[in-house]
């Protein structure tokens, strides 16, 4: 009996003896994984700020390379893109433009020193008139163009008026009344557009469904669009709510810059109530409540010079920013998340300054974005 007794010790000490080395080596793991990361350097400070600043405002009056994106009705409409689209003809592409904008806007606000020379602003100025706006209005209202930027621009053209709306100055609150008819027309489009669509579309590029229905969201419960807002929240739900197990392993696809899971387990963080939302992350992705996410990964780019390639950068940012999210809905995650979010980050960061201009005319909003996030 004394030798089972003995014995019976020693099994129990050898099991509290691993389960004390696997909490030590989770430990380990973590302090490991910050140490990798120099979270000083993922503040949005000054000097971050400046290098965000000055991509966009390098490619705002760059008419080319450009990609139109339109139909043409005839051969009338082949036109400049300065022509057709005088306020965001520039950074490759209007819906770059639009967040180029954006980026300036929200930078500006917190540090207006930026463009202490007032270039920038006078710039804006000079883009944002009525007489612009009115071009680009028709633009969209030619038949051919219904669906133009449907719904990745037009969301983000929300969020640049969210932003502009916010900012208690007195240019700021013209360029929000002349950019107003636009954003009045396609927010009327976009609730009828919603009511149609039968399916969310779950790919990783823009015409995702979950990321646009985001940034529509926060604009709507920000500026008082109740139409908007009532419309966003109740399509998510008839959407997603009975999604189930989100795989991360098969992401990302080779073009990605969003990550379908992330992306909607965000957008229901916004749209349902903390309870309810905590019960739907469980069964939609399980894994984030795990202590280790090995399957997420930040993205490698082979290839800075391809505008394809060069997606995966901004999928980095765009996941780190739903991660950030999540955490903040959900505090007792952000010993997993809010980490693993800087690591992705701290992965790409550093290519958005002197990089090639595929990259360089896009990915500083969303960098901004994520920053903004943490």
């Amino acid at each position: 009996m004394q030798y089972v007794n003995l014995g019976l010790r020693l099994i129990a000490f050898g099991v509290m003896a691993f389960f004390l080395s696997c909490e030590s080596g989770d430990k380990r793991k973590e302090e490991n994984a910050e140490d990798t990361v120099n979270v000083a350097q993922l503040t949005l400070n000054e000097e971050t700020a400046k290098r965000i600043f000055e991509l966009p405002t390098h490619c705002l009056t760059i008419e080319y390379p450009n990609k139109l994106g339109q139909v043409l009705g005839n051969e009338a409409d082949l036109k400049s893109p300065k022509v057709l689209r005088p306020i965001f003809y520039g950074c490759f592409d209007w819906h770059s433009s639009v967040h180029g904008y954006w980026s300036i806007v929200r930078l500006l606000r917190q540090y207006p020193e930026l463009d202490s020379d007032g270039k920038v602003r006078q710039l804006l100025k000079s883009h944002i008139t009525k007489e612009n706006l009115a071009v680009e209005l028709a633009f969209f209202q030619d038949k051919n163009n219904l669906n133009f930027e449907r719904t990745y621009g037009w969301a983000w053209l929300f969020k640049l008026q969210q932003e502009l709306k916010s900012w208690r100055d007195v240019d700021a609150q013209e360029w929000v009344e002349t950019l107003q008819p636009l954003v009045d027309l396609l927010s009327e489009r976009t609730q009828q557009y919603l009511s149609k669509l039968v399916y969310p579309i779950r790919t990783g590029q823009h015409d995702n469904t979950a990321f646009s229905l985001t940034l529509m969201y926060e604009y709507a419960e920000e500026t008082g669009d109740m139409a908007l807002l009532n419309v966003v929240k109740t399509n998510s739900i008839r959407f997603f709510k009975q999604d189930k197990n989100c795989d991360l392993a098969y992401e990302p696809s080779g073009y990605d810059f969003l990550s379908p899971c992330l992306e909607e387990a965000y957008l229901m963080s916004k749209v349902m109530s903390k309870d309810e939302y905590q019960n739907w992350l469980v069964n939609f992705m399980p894994i984030l409540f795990e202590t280790e996410i090995d399957t997420l990964q930040p993205a490698i780019v082979s290839d800075r010079t391809d505008g394809k390639l060069v997606h995966l950068d901004g999928l980095n940012f765009s996941r780190a920013n739903c991660l950030y999210g999540i955490a903040q809905v959900l505090p007792e995650l952000q010993h997993t998340l809010v980490p693993l979010a800087n690591t992705h980050i701290d992965f790409s960061l550093k290519n958005i300054s002197g990089d090639d201009y595929m990259g360089s005319h896009w990915l500083g909003s969303f960098a901004l974005l994520a920053l903004s996030n943490r």
